[in-house]
């Protein structure tokens, strides 16, 4: 796969949860064809993708990686840190977290390489997926960066790698740690009476309606916040008890605890930021 959609294609290693997502999501927007689309999976075809007449298959990541123009990581750590791939006039991406771009080099023999992170979300476009490229991408690297987390949602270039951490931890999880939010007040609710299928059809819903009003709106998480206190209503009273509360610092403590360990899954101390 090239900026413009055509040449050898696009090779995705590991199609678990989230390489399959990411591949359902590129052929549903049509950025690659069934054609020109290979995956390497160790148990051969699998899931939805397995459907798709014309996806080339193979448990050989190196002959995929001859084929392709493209090369997408997506394989536990402990497996991508295993890898070794002869690419050296390839684009390797990796989705994998805690592989820093040092340890993406030396998988790839390639200095063209993209350190990402992504969510399951990217099945239904809904994904969050930063990047980060060391000394930057020539134009069509980056044109085919942008095409292929463009379809699986919302992207952005990073300044620097620390911030792939970072986001490994905050938007990585999907539903992850709004799940545990949600868990938590549906927990609230049970023990007020309310019967459980109907305290979680609740929680569903609001969690819905959050999201959705907050994505189509500028008004950042803050500004809503302090709406809701000067109303000086019901929500305000519970906002201004939680702000009292140590719940930030709680909240910052669980993500530093996920980006610490971001840290250390890769097996190896981080690169420094190039």
């Amino acid at each position: 796969m090239d900026a413009g959609g055509s040449g050898l294609g696009l090779g995705i290693v590991g199609c678990g949860q989230l390489g399959g997502a990411i591949a359902g999501a590129l052929l549903r927007a049509d950025v690659v064809a069934p054609g020109e689309l290979w995956i390497c999976n160790r148990s051969g075809p699998a899931g939805e993708l397995a459907a798709h007449e014309g996806v080339h298959w193979t448990r050989d990541p190196q002959e995929l990686a001859a084929r392709c123009a493209s090369v997408l990581l997506a394989l536990p750590p402990a497996a991508g840190r295993r890898l070794r791939l002869d690419v050296p006039d390839r684009l390797v991406v990796s989705v994998m977290a805690g592989i820093d771009t040092g340890q993406l080099r030396a998988i790839g023999n390639s200095a063209r390489v993209v350190r990402a992170i992504s969510n399951p979300a990217a099945a239904i476009g809904l994904a969050y997926s930063p990047w980060f490229a060391p000394g930057g991408l020539s134009p069509p690297d980056r044109a085919t960066v942008l095409r292929l987390f463009e379809a699986c949602g919302t992207t952005d270039e990073v300044p620097a790698e620390s911030q792939i951490d970072c986001f490994t931890a905050l938007t990585g999880p999907v539903p992850g740690f709004v799940a545990y939010f949600a868990e938590c007040m549906q927990a609230y609710a049970q023990g007020q009476g309310v019967e459980p299928e109907v305290a979680a059809r609740a929680v569903r819903q609001l969690f819905l309606a959050a999201g959705r009003m907050m994505a189509a709106s500028d008004t950042p998480p803050a500004g809503f916040v302090q709406e809701m206190v000067d109303y000086a209503g019901t929500t305000a009273a519970g906002l201004e008890a939680m702000r009292a509360s140590p719940l930030s610092w709680l909240v910052a403590e669980g993500l530093e605890a996920a980006r610490r360990r971001c840290l250390t899954i890769g097996g190896e101390p981080p690169a420094p930021d190039d």
